[in-house]
């Protein structure tokens, strides 16, 4: 098994086919666009594919470590955080094609109009473990 990462983006991918902005959905798209993306995960947990997902909101700070005995420095939140990254889901899945299959039919979720989005999702294998170092 091999954790992937999918990250849903605001921008920064080509655009969606159904590229209409969450804002401009009547409460009803939403509900739907929502209950698809539960009912993926559902379906996850039940074949033992499901790590975790989590939507974000567009807040956000930068911290840095500014040195001993000194407070963290913060900035932001910049534009480039809160802009690109909606939220993830993490799959454990055999193969990166199934991790592919998964991310195809997750950009299929709903959109405006009920349509799909066909959104571009960002697929990345996670790290696994530390590679053995050897002199």
């Amino acid at each position: 098994m091999a954790k992937y990462l999918l990250l849903k983006h605001y921008r920064g991918a080509p655009a969606p086919v159904n590229d209409v902005p969450m804002e401009k959905w009547t409460p009803e798209e939403i509900s739907a666009h929502i209950a698809y993306m539960s009912d993926f995960a559902n379906r996850l947990v039940e074949t033992g594919e499901f790590v975790s997902e989590q939507a974000l909101l567009p807040e956000g700070t930068w911290v840095r470590y500014d040195g001993e005995g000194r407070p963290p420095v913060t900035d932001g939140p910049f534009a480039e955080t809160k802009d690109l990254i909606a939220g993830f889901m993490i799959i454990d899945v055999d193969s990166h094609e199934r991790a592919v299959e998964l991310a195809g039919e997750l950009s299929a979720a709903p959109g405006k109009d009920g349509k799909p989005i066909h959104e571009w999702l960002e697929l990345r294998p996670c790290f696994a473990e530390m590679p053995t170092i050897t002199e």
